[in-house]
């Protein structure tokens, strides 16, 4: 057990989902594995393992942002010994040609944030997702003919709705050719790059800074079946 974790040894499985929201943690349990039960809930961070086929999952929330992302994935790799995360997570769409609703697969991430300054690097960190994870994501969103976008994404600390850098500060990363924002991508990465462990980052580009349009409040979990459905598949393989 850890301070942000209840868990005891065994709880958790070695192939973990990741989403950011708790909630959604439950809705995946609830909707997704069989015999799911609860293994964690410190701070209100639901934590869920259950059977997805014949093999245990466990889906964890990440909370918001890197931090909390970074310390919970920390946790996982190195205190219950997992060995892949996934992590499920909406985005905001930089590019005009993915569509709401559309699969980003992170190949790496940039970032605004501070978090690689603890590896004392003399130079730009850019982490990378695990090629064997992606591949097989890549094969399985083509099997079930879901539309998916590979390339760099853009983790920040800011909220880009709310940040004081302007409501179209995104347009220069657009212009890098880096595909959305989310907010824990970066640090999952680096964090597994530290810890010689494996992850994968699967986004919903769930609102578009491109065109406006985004996920109606209602669908803003149904939609995201095509994602969870993916990781799943790759968790299983």
């Amino acid at each position: 057990m850890t301070a942000h974790n209840k868990a005891r040894q065994g709880d958790i499985a070695k192939r973990v989902l990741l989403p950011g929201d708790p909630q959604r943690a439950a809705w995946v349990a609830k909707n997704f594995l069989k015999e799911a039960r609860e293994v964690t809930n410190v701070r209100g961070m639901l934590g869920f393992t259950g059977l997805y086929k014949d093999q245990e999952v466990t889906v964890m929330g990440s909370g918001m942002g890197g931090p909390s992302a970074g310390i919970y994935s920390w946790e996982l790799y190195s205190v219950y010994k997992v060995e892949a995360i996934i992590r499920i997570g909406t985005c905001g769409g930089f590019q005009s040609n993915i569509a709401v609703g559309d699969l980003i697969f992170a190949l790496t991430a940039s970032t605004d944030s501070a978090w690689a300054h603890q590896y004392n690097l003399k130079g730009t960190f850019c982490p990378a997702v695990d090629y064997r994870l992606l591949e097989k994501a890549v094969a399985i969103a083509k099997e079930r003919h879901i539309t998916y976008h590979c390339g760099s994404v853009f983790s920040s600390d800011l909220f880009s709705e709310y940040n004081a850098l302007g409501p179209d500060s995104w347009q220069q990363w657009a212009r890098m050719g880096v595909l959305a924002q989310d907010m824990e991508s970066y640090a999952l990465y680096s964090t597994a790059a530290y810890l010689g462990q494996r992850a994968l980052s699967i986004l919903t580009m769930t609102d578009s800074c491109v065109t406006g349009l985004g996920l109606a409040d209602e669908a803003r979990m149904s939609a995201l079946e095509p994602m969870v459905t993916v990781a799943l598949e790759v968790a299983y393989s």
